[in-house]
C-alpha cells in the first residue's frame, strides 16, 4: 500500500512539475524586442517577468514594483494559437487607478513609460475567446503567455545641475 501512495505521489510530482515548465521560460524567448546589431541600448531584464500558460478568456494579475529614475518597457506575447491580440491593463496597486489599457492602442503588445515614483503597479493580463486571425479556425484551449518586463536608467534631459 505505500509503495503505491509512493507511486502516486511521485507520478502527480512528475506531471506538476511537467506542466509548470511547459511555459517556463517563454517570455525570455519569445518576447523580446530585436535591436539592431551593435545597438546598446541599455534595456536590462527584470526579475518580475512572467510566464504561464493561459485559457482563452483567462484573467490573470501580476503585482510588480517600479523605482523612480527608471524606464520600463513591458511586452506581452503569446503563441498564435491564442490569437494575436492579447489584452493587458496597467493599474496602481495602491488607487486601483487605471494607468494604460492597450485596448485604446490597438492592443499594441509593447509599452514604454519613465517613471516619476517608487510605486506598485498590477499588470492585468486578459486572453479573449475567438478564432485566430490567422487560421480562422478555433485555436487551441490553452497556450503560453509571456509578460517581458524590462528597465533602464532614465537618461537626463535638459541642463544639468551642478
Amino acid at each position: 500500500m505505500k509503495k503505491i501512495f509512493l507511486s502516486l505521489f511521485i507520478l502527480s510530482s512528475v506531471i506538476a512539475f511537467s506542466q509548470a515548465s511547459v511555459c517556463g521560460q517563454f517570455h525570455r524567448k519569445y518576447c523580446v524586442v530585436e535591436t539592431k546589431k551593435g545597438d546598446k541600448d541599455g534595456w536590462m531584464y527584470n526579475a518580475q517577468s512572467k510566464s504561464g500558460l493561459f485559457n482563452q478568456g483567462q484573467t490573470s494579475k501580476i503585482r510588480c514594483v517600479i523605482y523612480k529614475g527608471m524606464d520600463y518597457r513591458v511586452n506581452v506575447c503569446c503563441e498564435t494559437a491564442l490569437g494575436d491580440k492579447l489584452n493587458y491593463k496597467i493599474f496602481d496597486a495602491r488607487t486601483s487607478e487605471l494607468l494604460y489599457d492597450n485596448a485604446t492602442a490597438q492592443n499594441e503588445p509593447i509599452f514604454e513609460f519613465q517613471s516619476t515614483s517608487t510605486r506598485q503597479l498590477i499588470i492585468e493580463v486578459s486572453v479573449p475567446n475567438g478564432a485566430t486571425s490567422a487560421d480562422k479556425h478555433k485555436p487551441m484551449d490553452a497556450a503560453c503567455v509571456g509578460l517581458l518586463i524590462e528597465h533602464k536608467v532614465t537618461e537626463r534631459q535638459g541642463f544639468s545641475q551642478y
